[in-house]
């Protein structure tokens, strides 16, 4: 199917229209010709997927090895398990009729936390699924509120199906005005199928709160058109402008935004809507019928002057709170970064290694509340899936830092939004090449730390987190880069240490002389554990004894499930550390070749273009390599 032909077709989604004994067959088929509007987001949102967190080491730790739901239609919304559960948990017990039915899905967060762009998604998903209204209603009436759940109730269930909870729906007042006309015979109306829109305002709206001084309820109600009075009274139905937010999202969603800037007078109707399903307009006439859903979101200082407020407590009990926190998983930020840039034109330009990581650690640090006892660096770690058992004594596990932490962690902090102006700034803060590396993020952050003008010991918090941990772990995170780009055949060396030291420490465990296949050399006891101390040495391994058991007692596991060959060098993190200790306890080598000094022979200046090679296609640009190379050797010297 072409492009344009796609389009008209996603366009011409046509009201199909009935009869209302028609609409009664189709709901004795499909249930869902009368669902509620939380059942149809139910259905829009689709079924969960179980991951059992036991199986993937990081997210067991995470996770407490639960079987943890994912949903498909979320997938861009990265670290959101839990607030995006507490909305389909909203959904699911406002579909079964539960309490949640009656209240506002009120989306609490921080600024540039996802508020917004979730209410965009959910209105993105409650278009999927039709509705069936009264033809030529301008507040979408249902056609089943024509009937009465007394009188008409056992028939429609026994007939057609349809339970008594979906009847006893107001009539819309232009409705009554019509039933009026045709004498009561409600076979003279018909039946619509419409579909959700956002665009068409068609079981969808937006209210935005106006100026203090002059907004009122009709943003929310409707208002007589005066254009109309030329023909009708004020006070007929068909003068009104049925153009209020819960007019146009009957039978869908009304989104409020910033709900709580507007004045208390104009929150009232919202109160009649939810509860008794019905509100009243700004004339004299009945009720005008709500059933739909009303998503509201602010920020938590305009949330705490309400709830603060002892006139608001009758519109706090309607409210079903979900915390939307920033993102306190580093991992996942990163891929926030990623889809933000994927959108931009930024999407092709180089970015070092390095770079998101370490803005995101940046940012989840600001959100994380300071820990006792222990690094707020290992907690960010920590909270991001990492194992510090063998690293960090003092580090706690994750579900201890959370409940030291509170309910509150995360709604302060720097912003994703702050945190990509960044990110712009640091991709064009070179003018001869537009690409990001983590030494001009450091200086990029470090620059508008100060210009923002936080409080001072936030700022001196922020500048910490830079000097401390950011800047020396980048520094670390370099050296290896550069080592193992310097390093020819990184891999194979690494396996052959390997393979060397599972060979001698097992022999020296067993207390047997080994003798090389090559060149037919014996090792005794003695010789094989001065052979093991070479590798142990550099490394600080403080029980030599116990570690030889350990790796031993690995590779042997490993073996079995392998058909008796050794794992990757880098398979076993602890051995890992050891063996390229040893690999790189001279740096001395290394410095000529990665400097861009003129160099003394062909043979020194192949090696260093070599690795310059090597590091471009790790992914960096021929002008970072000499950037990062160069700040290298000057945090070396500084150290």
């Amino acid at each position: 199917m072409g492009l344009f032909n796609q389009y008209i077709e996603r366009y011409r989604r046509e009201e199909e229209e009935y009869s209302l004994e028609e609409f009664l067959d189709i709901c004795k088929q499909d249930s869902s010709a009368y669902a509620s509007a939380a059942e149809r987001m139910l259905a829009a949102i689709g079924e969960a997927e179980l991951v059992d967190t036991r199986l993937n080491p990081r997210l067991s730790r995470i996770f407490s090895n639960k079987v943890i739901k994912v949903y498909p239609a979320f997938k861009d919304f990265y670290g959101m398990e839990e607030t995006i559960e507490q909305i389909v948990s909203y959904f699911r017990h406002a579909a079964q009729g539960l309490e949640e039915r009656k209240q506002i899905l009120y989306l609490l967060g921080p600024v540039g936390g996802g508020k917004s762009s979730l209410a965009e998604k959910l209105k993105h998903l409650m278009e999927k699924a039709p509705f069936y209204a009264i033809k030529g209603s301008p507040v979408n009436d249902s056609p089943l509120s024509l009937f009465s759940v007394d009188e008409d109730g056992d028939i429609l269930e026994q007939e057609y199906g349809i339970p008594r909870r979906y009847l006893g729906k107001v009539l819309s007042p232009w409705a009554v005005k019509r039933l009026h006309e045709y004498n009561g015979d409600i076979t003279k109306f018909r039946v619509v199928k419409r579909w959700p829109s956002v665009l068409g305002q068609m079981g969808i709206s937006k209210t935005e709160p106006g100026d203090e001084n002059n907004q009122d309820i009709s943003s929310l109600v409707g208002k007589v058109d005066i254009r109309k009075l030329e023909k009708y009274s004020q006070d007929d139905v068909d003068a009104y402008s049925f153009s209020g937010g819960l007019c146009l999202s009957n039978q869908g969603l009304m989104e409020f935004v910033e709900m709580f800037k507007a004045p208390i007078k104009v929150l009232h109707p919202l109160l009649t809507a939810t509860q008794e399903g019905n509100y009243k307009g700004t004339e004299g006439f009945g009720a005008i019928p709500f059933d739909g859903v009303v998503l509201a979101h602010s920020n938590e200082s305009e949330w705490m002057a309400f709830r603060n407020n002892k006139n608001n407590e009758a519109f706090l009990d309607r409210i079903y709170i979900v915390k939307v926190p920033y993102c306190l998983r580093a991992s996942e930020e990163v891929k926030i970064y990623q889809k933000l840039l994927y959108h931009s034109s930024l999407s092709e330009a180089p970015c070092a290694p390095g770079t998101l990581e370490m803005l995101a650690r940046f940012s989840v640090l600001t959100r994380l509340k300071e820990p006792e006892n222990s690094s707020i660096y290992s907690k960010m770690r920590v909270y991001d899936g990492d194992n510090l058992k063998d690293t960090d004594p003092k580090a706690k596990s994750y579900q201890e830092y959370r409940d030291f932490a509170g309910v509150d962690e995360g709604m302060t902090g720097i912003s994703t939004r702050f945190a990509f102006k960044i990110l712009s700034r640091v991709f064009n803060f070179d003018h001869t090449e537009v690409a990001a590396n983590p030494v001009h993020l450091l200086y990029v952050l470090e620059q508008q730390i100060e210009q923002e003008q936080f409080a001072p010991e936030v700022e001196q918090r922020y500048i910490a987190y830079l000097k401390e941990f950011l800047s020396p772990h980048y520094a670390e995170y370099i050296e290896k880069e550069l080592q193992t780009a310097y390093l020819e055949s990184y891999s194979e060396y690494g396996q052959n240490i390997f393979d060397r030291y599972v060979i001698y420490a097992d022999m020296w465990i067993q207390d047997q002389e080994y003798r090389d296949p090559d060149t037919g050399e014996s090792l005794d006891r003695g010789q094989l554990n001065a052979e093991l101390e070479k590798i142990e040495k550099p490394a600080s391994i403080a029980n030599p004894k116990d570690f030889r058991h350990e790796v031993v007692n690995f590779v042997l596991r490993a073996r079995a499930q392998n058909h008796g060959k050794n794992p990757a060098w880098t398979s076993y993190e602890k051995l890992r550390v050891v063996i390229e200790k040893r690999m790189f306890s001279s740096t001395e080598d290394l410095l000529p070749v990665i400097s861009f000094n003129a160099k003394a022979s062909s043979e020194e200046q192949k090696k260093h273009h070599d690795f310059v090679q090597r590091m471009v296609s790790k992914g960096y640009t021929e002008k970072q390599v000499r950037l990062l190379a160069e700040w290298y050797l000057r945090a070396r010297k500084a150290s």
